[in-house]
């Protein structure tokens, strides 16, 4: 009588030794975790590469050339911030004009200091004279030089180049970045954030198909906050003096809802926030990518809005053209060379003979 010597089988504790039904089940749930992963990643990519692909850039060194200020305080930053005015493509179907070209009638140069603490935006009046320098145009083209040009025809004639370079020698300040925010993307900005809260001490009146308001305060959607920075007839003395200090007043009040809404502890609202924000984006090909962006952004959260100071770049009336202003001295040579040396501002440097 034989007898079966076969060692008996014995089960492995992995995948190859349990029974079908539930090898099958494990594989199942692996290719699930993997798609997951993959997908995420993808996804990840897809909305960075989304983000990358809204900026569009200039390269400023190709652009302006070798002959540029000095950079004399090397912790400090200085960003002009440019407000496009085109009537082409959304912009137009927002404004319901119908001009041709485009012009930068909102001009900041934002001074941060060394150390991230205080920042101080100087608004540049679009009505204002200025000497415009030989420039190459966005056809590769030569501008020449021209005396007596408003400061908002610079854009429109050779592109924002040229407004860096224009600044750039009237100031003798190095321009480290250039922003520029059309009018869709505006819109967009404030009405990802919900809208923002404003205050006025006086009435809006409405005038010239302006935006109508109460003393009081407002929360404005994209729409009427285009409307309110845009304000020149209803507000004020009507002059676009008088609307810098719209304008100044709105951007204090987003970068306070930017920080009250803290983007960054918030991913979903980040994304919504920068798609918004990107869209209709220019900057100098150094901020050019998302990455760039970012990490500038974080290098900027010391700095409180609350504590931002205004000002707008002291001018006078010309005397021969009293709806044009020309640079007063000698308050605008004070005022450039304290923020070139990362200085206090004197409080004559403050001082505009023409106020609006």
């Amino acid at each position: 009588m034989t007898q079966d010597t076969a060692a008996p089988s014995r089960r492995r504790t992995g995948d190859r030794g349990a029974p079908p039904r539930k090898r099958r089940v494990l594989r199942i749930v692996l290719l699930v975790v993997a798609v997951l992963i993959l997908g995420a990643a993808g996804a990840g990519w897809w909305a960075y590469s989304h983000l990358n692909g809204n900026i569009d850039s200039v390269d400023l060194d190709k652009a302006i050339g070798d002959n540029r200020p000095p950079k004399v305080v090397a912790g400090a930053q200085n960003i002009l911030v440019l407000g496009s005015d085109s009537r082409a493509g959304a912009n137009g179907d927002l404004d319901h004009g119908d001009v041709s070209g485009a012009r930068s009638d909102t001009a900041m140069l934002v001074h941060i200091p060394e150390g991230r603490a205080k920042a101080t935006a100087v608004s540049i009046p679009r009505d204002t004279l200025i000497t415009r320098p030989e420039c190459k145009g966005a056809n590769g083209k030569t501008v020449p030089a021209a005396k007596r040009v408003m400061f908002n025809s610079v854009y429109s004639l050779a592109g924002p180049a040229c407004v860096v370079k224009t600044v750039e020698e009237m100031s003798g300040i190095r321009v480290d970045h250039f922003v520029e925010v059309d009018f869709a993307g505006f819109k967009g900005l404030v009405d990802a954030l919900g809208g923002v809260t404003v205050t006025l001490d006086k009435p809006m009146t409405g005038a010239k198909g302006g935006l109508k308001l109460d003393a009081g305060e407002h929360r404005l959607n994209g729409t009427d906050s285009l409307k309110f920075v845009r304000t020149r007839y209803g507000y004020g003395d009507g002059s676009d003096l008088g609307r810098i200090g719209l304008q100044q007043q709105f951007m204090m009040a987003m970068l306070t809802e930017i920080k009250k809404q803290d983007a960054f502890g918030n991913p979903a609202r980040l994304y919504t926030l920068a798609d918004a924000g990107t869209k209709s984006l220019t900057t100098d090909s150094e901020l050019a990518s998302l990455s760039a962006l970012a990490d500038f952004a974080q290098s900027m959260k010391g700095v409180d809005p609350a504590t931002m100071e205004t000002i707008m770049l002291p001018v006078a009336y010309d005397k021969v053209d009293k709806n044009r202003v020309v640079v007063a001295e000698p308050q605008a040579t004070q005022l450039w060379e304290a923020l070139r040396n990362d200085q206090k501002i004197p409080a004559a440097a403050k001082d505009s003979p023409a106020k609006g």
